[in-house]
């Protein structure tokens, strides 16, 4: 049976490559349409910086594979094989449904297909375990609803948040800047480059490498420690090189866009592999303790699912 389970690993993992390039499809307008639209490079050196944002964004995705471990279904609940029936239907119902949407030219959000992909397929094996079994278990011990139901909200919440902020930032921008905003560069540049590349740099460095596979808890101490010193820093030093830059005739607004976008590619990647890749990644896991303690067990229960997820380097490196 090892062998079985292990050809089905191996075409989770070319499925995740197929889901890579359907979802990857799907999301590029997130983080592309702002520099495109506002041509602030050729369309190469857009597509450059966010596939550099994509690769180290997925470097530092670690923290969010235990969406797909344990965020939506009880995993001790379930045996092995029920755990590689739940990731080879999500996997090959994602696949086509990215793919159909694409091809109909439809946006849809990845998060929400994998979330409730994973939540339809634990919930259809859950029926089929209640009606064969008279273990006394209920869809409340196989089902995560209170997780589930949190990132479902955190979803539309999310929505409501985008439009609240875009506003009032788009509005005081226009405060700021008029329509006439090359009058208003000689006082503002430096100060308007120095307030945004330092929040970018924030929201890089210091929220989104919290999780990374290769932070240690020293220098996670350390960043923590010294935040505010790095924060003051980095506004000194970008408001100097956006004045330097100013005085060489480069737009400023141009570079903020492309750092920009490739703060957001960086984001996705972070925040969306694991609707790629963490189902397969499952799978490979349960794969592996089933061989280390399995024994060939056909009730071999995935407790282990419930550790935080520890994935390996090269597998995002692949994806990034």
């Amino acid at each position: 049976m090892e062998s079985i389970y292990l050809g089905i690993v191996l075409f989770l993992f070319l499925l995740a490559i197929f889901d890579l390039v359907v979802g990857v499809s799907n999301d590029a307008v997130n983080f592309l349409g702002s520099a495109v639209g506002a041509r602030a490079a050729s369309f190469k050196w857009i597509m450059g910086v966010a596939a550099v944002g994509i690769l180290c964004g997925a470097v530092m995705s670690n923290g969010m594979m235990d969406v797909a471990r344990h965020g939506i279904f009880r995993p001790e609940q379930f045996y092995f094989q029920d755990i590689m029936c739940i990731c080879l239907a999500v996997m090959a119902i994602d696949v086509i449904l990215l793919d159909t949407f694409n091809t109909l030219g439809l946006p849809t959000s990845t998060t929400v297909s994998i979330v409730f992909e994973l939540l339809g397929g634990a919930f259809a094996l859950a029926m089929v375990k209640l009606a064969a079994d008279d273990t006394g278990l209920t869809f409340a011990d196989m089902l995560n609803s209170e997780k589930a139901l949190s990132v479902i909200m955190a979803i539309f919440l999310s929505v409501a948040i985008a439009f609240v902020f875009g506003a009032v930032v788009q509005y005081i921008a226009r405060l700021i800047f008029t329509f006439n905003y090359k009058s208003h560069m000689k006082w503002s540049a430096a100060l308007f480059g120095g307030v945004a590349m330092t929040a970018i740099i924030y929201f890089i460095l210091i929220k989104g490498m919290k999780d990374s596979s290769f932070m240690t808890p020293e220098l996670s101490e350390w960043i923590s420690t010294y935040t505010r010193h790095l924060v003051a820093g980095c506004f000194i030093f970008f408001c100097l090189l956006s004045q330097v830059l100013h005085w060489c005739r480069i737009n400023i607004f141009k570079v903020v866009t492309l750092l920009g976008t490739f703060a957001l590619a960086l984001a996705f990647a972070g925040n969306d592999l694991v609707n790629f890749v963490g189902v397969p990644l499952t799978g490979y896991s349960s794969y592996m303790d089933y061989v280390a303690n399995g024994n060939g067990s056909e009730t071999f229960l995935m407790d282990s699912l419930n550790a935080p997820a520890r994935t390996p380097f090269i597998f995002l490196d692949l994806s990034g």
